[in-house]
């Protein structure tokens, strides 16, 4: 998937999204109505799939029980580290820590439409928190979480 962004300094870039490379982390903009999203103006996540679906909609704005093609990502969500987004950001000078949220969680995956994606992020495992499976035996294949680890860094 290919996402077209402005950069900094205002031009036009690119960035490739590919779910089977270490090219899958997105970066999207909070919603307003979670209490992170006063803390952080953005959710990250790790792109599982690239999905179309055909999509018959029947609720209020209906025009005809055709199909229409809906592309989708699945995603896993990263979330941020609480103790550390008071100390990290622009002014401080420090990358935000994030890790994966508990695959129990109801709120772990999910599945969001492609124009909402801000631009791909670079996520770099933090060393020193080691592992999140010392034994390489994740619990999801789908989720590749055999090779997780425990906390990572943003480099947007």
């Amino acid at each position: 998937m290919r996402i077209n962004y402005t950069t900094y300094d205002l031009r036009r870039s690119r960035d490739v999204v590919n779910p089977s490379t270490s090219h899958c982390n997105i970066m999207v903009l909070a919603d307003g109505d979670n209490d992170q999203s006063s803390t952080h103006p953005f959710h990250y996540g790790r792109v599982l799939g690239v999905y179309h679906v055909n999509v018959v909609y029947v609720g209020p704005g209906m025009i005809d029980y055709q199909p229409r093609r809906m592309e989708v990502l699945w995603v896993q969500w990263y979330e941020g580290e609480a103790t550390r987004s008071l100390n990290a950001g622009w002014k401080t000078c420090k990358l935000d820590r994030i890790h994966f949220s508990p695959m129990a969680d109801r709120d772990s995956f999910g599945f969001i439409d492609p124009s909402d994606v801000l631009r791909s992020c670079h996520v770099v495992p933090s060393f020193v928190k080691g592992k999140l499976h010392a034994d390489g035996q994740g619990l999801s294949f789908c989720a590749g979480d055999s090779s997780d680890w425990a906390a990572y860094y943003v480099n947007r």
